[in-house]
Parts: C-alpha cells; sequence; structure tokens
C-alpha cells in the first residue's frame, strides 16, 4: 500500500531520536573523560544492552547472529567509536557536517540492498540538508584534523549502512529485542578493541556516571527502539533526513546552554534544514510498494 503524505505522527515521534543524539556532543565534552573514545563507546552500548536484555529475555537463534553482529557493528561498534573519535579531534560543527553526509550514504546503499530508486527529490533533499548543516555549524576558524574527518566519514557510512540493513533484517522481531541484541552485540565487540588500544577509565564522578547513564539509557536504549521503529516503516531516504535534525540540535545546545553565538548565517542554516526535511518526506510512500514487498520476501530473513 503506498500514499504519497508523510504519516506525520510517526515522522514526529521518529524525530526524536536524532533530537536527543544531538545531545552527544556536548555531553562528550562536558561530562566525560576526554581520549578513551572506545571506551566511552563500549559503556554506552554494553550496559544499555544488557538491561534490555534483562528485560526481553530472548537470545538470538544461532542461525540469527550473524545479521546481530552485522548490525551492531554497523550501527553501534563502528558508529559510535568514529563518532566519538571526531568528536574529541574536530570542531563540534566539522564534525556535524562531515557526519550529515550519512543521508546521502543512505540514498546509494538502499540503492544497492534493497533496490530503491535513486529519486531526484532525495538526492536534492540530502545536499539541502548537508549545505544547511554547514552554514549552521562550520566557523571560517574551524581546524581540520585528517584522522577526524576520515571517522567522521566511515561513521557516517557505518550509520547509513545499519539504517538500510536495519530495514532489510529485522522481520518480526520486537523492537526492544531488535534493539537489545544489537546493543549487547556492538558493545562486546567493543570491548577487546577498548581494552587493548585504551589506558581504562580514569577515577570516575559523578558528573561522569550522569553522562554515561543518559547517553546509554536514554540516547542509545529508548532512542534507537524510536529509530528502528521508523526506519521499518518510512523510506530510507525519507528517514534519513530526520538525522539532520541532530547537529542542528547540537548547535542549538550550544547557543542555549555554553552561550555560543547564533548568528544569521546559522538562522538560514536551521530554515534550510527544515526545508529538507520537509521536501525529503513529501511525495515519499508511507509503506512499501506490493512490488519492493515480493522483492524483499525473496530475500531470508535473519530477524523472524
Amino acid at each position: 500500500m503506498r500514499s504519497n503524505g508523510p504519516d506525520l505522527p510517526l515522522l514526529g515521534v521518529t524525530a526524536l531520536a536524532p533530537i536527543i543524539w544531538g545531545t552527544t556532543y556536548l555531553v562528550t565534552r562536558e561530562m566525560l573523560p576526554a581520549g578513551i573514545p572506545l571506551t566511552i563507546a563500549l559503556l554506552r552500548a554494553l550496559p544499555a544492552g544488557l538491561l534490555l536484555l534483562l528485560v526481553v529475555r530472548r537470545l538470538p537463534a544461532p542461525s540469527q547472529w550473524p545479521g546481530v553482529l552485522l548490525l551492531g557493528g554497523l550501527n553501534f561498534a563502528i558508529f559510535w567509536t568514529c563518532l566519538f573519535i571526531a568528536a574529541y579531534r574536530l570542531p563540534g560543527g566539522v564534525a556535524a557536517t562531515l557526519g550529515a553526509s550519512q543521508a546521502l550514504f543512505v540514498i546509494l546503499i538502499a540503492r544497492g540492498v534493497l533496490g530503491t530508486p535513486v529519486r531526484r527529490r532525495a538526492l536534492l533533499a540530502g545536499l539541502m540538508g548537508v549545505a544547511g548543516v554547514a552554514l549552521i555549524a562550520l566557523t571560517a576558524a574551524a581546524r581540520l584534523d585528517p584522522i577526524g574527518i576520515g571517522a567522521a566519514l566511515i561513521g557516517a557510512a557505518s550509520m547509513a549502512g545499519g539504517t538500510v540493513y536495519s530495514r532489510k533484517l529485522r522481520g518480526d522481531t520486537p523492537l526492544l529485542t531488535f534493539t537489545a541484541w544489537q546493543l549487547v552485540a556492538g558493545g562486546f565487540l567493543l570491548l577487546p578493541l577498548a581494552l587493548v588500544f585504551e589506558p581504562g577509565l580514569p577515577p570516575v564522578t559523578g558528573q561522569h556516571l550522569a553522562g554515561l547513564a543518559w547517553l546509554g539509557l536514554i540516547g542509545a536504549a529508548a532512542t534507537y527502539a524510536i529509530w528502528f521503529r521508523g526506519v521499518a516503516r518510512i523510506d530510507p531516504a525519507a528517514v534519513s533526513v530526520l538525522g539532520f535534525l541532530s547537529p542542528l540540535t547540537a548547535v542549538l545546545l550550544g547557543w542555549w546552554v555554553l552561550g555560543e553565538t547564533f548568528t544569521l548565517f546559522q538562522a538560514l542554516g536551521a530554515a534550510l534544514i527544515l526545508m529538507a526535511i520537509w521536501f525529503g518526506q513529501a511525495g515519499t510512500p508511507r509503506r512499501d510498494t506490493p512490488a519492493r514487498q515480493t522483492a524483499r520476501s525473496r530475500v531470508p530473513r535473519l530477524f523472524s
């Protein structure tokens, strides 16, 4: 069944996820110890995943583990590691602008994995969003660190792949179960890397615990369940442009909480982001077409 009108309630709920993710840069810089991105990503994923696993009380079948590890790696282990590396090595504006390329990666990956047509409207919305993020986030004094740039782009591509494959592989698995499995898998993938390459946590303060609790319980367990629900029901290109709300939220928080400036160019960028989100939703299917459902039904499901 196809509808050309956006499902506004579903979009509104799904948009909560990137809005909350927009707090990551502020929390990382202001509340967490620096220089240990693998450990921070591990502590964000594994405790939240184990807590959800205690709630759902269901483990993957042996045949499901390849898909679990793939999604845990793409959505959490690789993406979060790159996110924190970029957050430590780049100004928030540069990291946010590069991360915004995720919407364009989604279009390309969805074409190859799901057979989704590359729509000019989706490409234009993605480019508008990246331009809007650049206007709100980049400054003339922004420094460019090659490692940070590479991490930001790899992270964007990884999250894009996770978004597309989540739509393909979830099947009928309940959302909390689907989220729990991926968080636990991502955490265990990160564990040996954190132990080998990083010195471990410094003395932990209450501020550190509060930051980790926010990023893990709210910024991971809750928001990814919301996100995967939207991914399952909204066209991949349309849901990906909602990610532009994350850097917009980060800039607004910097202005409100840290007293950073908010210029006319940033206001224009914010307007361009909102236009990109609206433009990306208009004319997209609310549900899969029968042809696409038939095509995907021929693909073995790892989460069923």
